[in-house]
Order: structure tokens, then C-alpha cells, then sequence
């Protein structure tokens, strides 16, 4: 069934968007070192990481830090610089993918460090690489209902045990090319974390309106690839395949209402080159207006986003029309526009 889910907002804005990065730098190269033996045996030529993701390298936590952690320190800069207090949050919506354990949630660890007050609504959503931008309709649909004044959207990734576990079994296994490769995407992940602010237009004039967006599921690809702490196995053609026929349905049954075709700056989820090229291709984007930032951070998951648009932020203009586009295994695809 085809069709996308629409919504509209009219007194919601982004009021701050923050990252905390990783001290550790893993290049692409480090990795392939570690792979040395199992490049070997399958005849891969040294440099598959870059040539075929565009990954260069990636992040990873260092000594003394933790994706919760960082994901506390990068809550409390976003409301620093929203000027929002901790006892003024009525909600926080962790949207992270890694979680230590399935019990209690995550938020209720991030609630805590924030020191937000017992009135404030916590929980966890999942939803792949959507997380974060989900996470900020869920709360922006709550504040313009008025059950909240303030919202707070977070996420914090940790890629090491993962890529750890995926390397030792490519090293160990008998694995054949299509098998090596069904593991690819997990060695280009990254980690780190991030943190946006909502609040009232009316009460922040000068935030950034969320003006609503529209989501589309394709959710017969759910088996393209699944992951755990274990590993992450991808079907990597079906999927951008997949991936880039939903994206493309979305984006012509949205585009006669919204117009997306003249945004200012598309923040979409950073994957790799293949996939970024593939929908700057597919939608007729101006590559000039889609920044990148998974050669030098990787795929960091929901949180590649919020990192994104960090780094763009002090280059947009009041008034630049701005959209977070995209997509999740699942599949699932996600579009929101703000009017900077």
C-alpha cells in the first residue's frame, strides 16, 4: 500500500542542537590491518573501506568515556544554549540504537545525569536510523498539544563491541566473499552523541520552526539487515535498492505540497558514499547542499543527523529552509523541514 504519513506543526521550534564526539579516531586503515588475514584469503585489495564507503575513519570512546556519558554532556550544552534550566524539561526521549541492558531503559540513566525534575516524562524510542528524527515529532506533536513546555532529544552510539565481534569472526571464519561482505556496514559504523532542545515559537522567537514533514514505510524489507551487539548482517543491494525506491516514492507524492526540490541545506543520515550519491542522484539533489560527514565520523546511526547539522549550523542563514532526511533499516523513511 502506498501512501505517506503527513504532519504539520505551527508553534514548535529547534532551539539548540548539540554532539559530544569520541577522543579516539580509528581509520580506516586500522581496521583493515586488523582484517589483513581475512583480506588475504579472499583476495580484497587493501582500501575497500574507502574506495567502496567513502569511510576514511570513524570514531570510537576512548578511556574514561561512555556513550552515556557523553550523550549527559551533550544534553546539558544543548539546554546551556537553548537557556532552558533542567527543571523546566517536561520531556526526554532517548532514541539511541545501543543499549548496555534491555531493562531499565536508557533514558531513565540520561534523566538522571541531566537532573531533570520527577515531573518530566522519560522513555526510550527505537527505530533504527530514524530514532532521532521520530524522537522530535513524538515531542514536537506534545508540546503543541500543550503537555509540555520543553523536550529534550537524545542519543549516544557506541560502535566497539560490534565492530570488535564482527572483525574476530571475519579473522576466525571461512567466510566467502558475499558472507565478508553482509558484514561490510558494520565496519564502517562510528560512534558519538547528540542532543536537540524544543520548545514554543511563541515563547522563542528566535528558534528555528519545525514546520512537519512525512514518513513511508516499505516494511517487506524487514530482513534486509538485521544487528545486534553480535553483528550486522546486510543484504547491501537489496537494501539500496529498497532503500532508494521508498525514498523516491515518498519524495514525489510529497514534493507537489511541500516543494522540497529548493531547500537551502539537506541534512540527510550519513551511510556511505554509494548510498548518499545514489539519492543526491535519484531525487535530483544539488550536492552542494548536502554536506557529508561520514567519511571523516562514519555511519554513527540516529545520531549522524543531529551531528550533521551541528556542523552546519553556523554556515545557515535565518530563514534557510532546511530538511533532515532519512532512512532505516526496516524500512522505514522519514523527511522533516525546518525554516532556519
Amino acid at each position: 500500500m502506498a501512501g505517506n504519513a503527513t504532519t504539520r506543526f505551527s508553534n514548535v521550534s529547534l532551539l539548540s542542537v548539540a554532539s559530544v564526539l569520541p577522543s579516539r579516531v580509528t581509520t580506516s586503515d586500522d581496521i583493515e590491518d586488523r582484517l589483513t588475514d581475512a583480506l588475504a584469503r579472499l583476495r580484497l585489495k587493501p582500501g575497500l573501506l574507502r574506495r567502496v564507503a567513502g569511510v576514511n575513519e570513524r570514531r570510537n570512546w576512548g578511556p574514561g568515556e561512555s556513550s552515556d556519558e557523553a550523550t549527559i554532556a551533550a544534553g546539558a550544552k544543548a539546554l546551556a544554549e537553548a537557556g532552558v534550566e533542567p527543571g523546566e524539561v517536561g520531556l526526554l526521549i532517548n532514541t539511541s540504537v545501543t543499549r548496555k541492558h534491555l531493562e531499565p531503559s536508557v533514558a531513565v540513566r540520561l534523566h538522571h545525569g541531566l537532573g531533570l525534575p520527577t515531573s518530566a516524562i522519560n522513555f526510550d524510542v527505537a527505530n533504527a536510523c530514524l530514532g532521532f528524527v521520530n524522537g522530535m515529532s513524538l515531542a514536537a506533536g506534545m508540546i503543541e498539544s500543550g503537555q509540555i513546555r520543553y523536550a529534550i532529544v537524545v542519543n549516544g552510539e557506541d560502535a566497539d563491541e560490534i565492530q570488535v565481534n564482527t572483525i574476530n569472526r571475519l579473522v576466525n571464519s571461512n567466510a566467502d566473499r558475499d558472507g565478508f561482505m553482509s558484514e561490510f556496514a558494520s565496519l564502517t559504523l562510528g560512534s558519538g552523541s547528540a542532543a536537540a532542545v524544543l520548545g514554543r515559537t511563541d515563547e522563542h522567537p528566535e528558534g528555528h520552526r519545525l514546520l512537519g514533514g512525512v514518513t513511508r514505510a516499505a516494511t517487506q524489507f524487514h530482513e534486509l539487515c538485521v544487528g545486534s551487539v553480535d553483528g550486522m548482517f546486510t543484504d547491501a543491494k537489496a537494501l539500496l535498492k529498497g532503500g532508494l525506491n521508498l525514498v523516491v516514492s515518498a519524495w514525489k507524492e510529497a514534493d507537489p505540497e511541500w516543494k522540497w526540490a529548493g531547500m537551502d541545506r539537506y541534512i540527510t543520515h550519513q551511510v556511505s558514499s554509494v548510498h548518499t550519491n545514489s539519492i543526491v542522484k535519484a531525487a535530483k539533489l544539488d550536492p552542494e547542499r548536502v554536506p557529508v560527514t561520514y567519511d571523516r565520523y562514519g555511519n554513527v546511526g540516529p545520531a549522524s543527523i543531529p551531528i550533521t547539522l551541528v556542523e552546519q549550523q553556523s554556515s545557515l542563514n535565518r530563514g534557510d529552509r532546511v530538511l533532515l532526511m532519512g532512512v532505516g533499516s526496516g524500512l522505514n523513511t522519514a523527511m522533516m523541514e525546518l525554516a532556519w
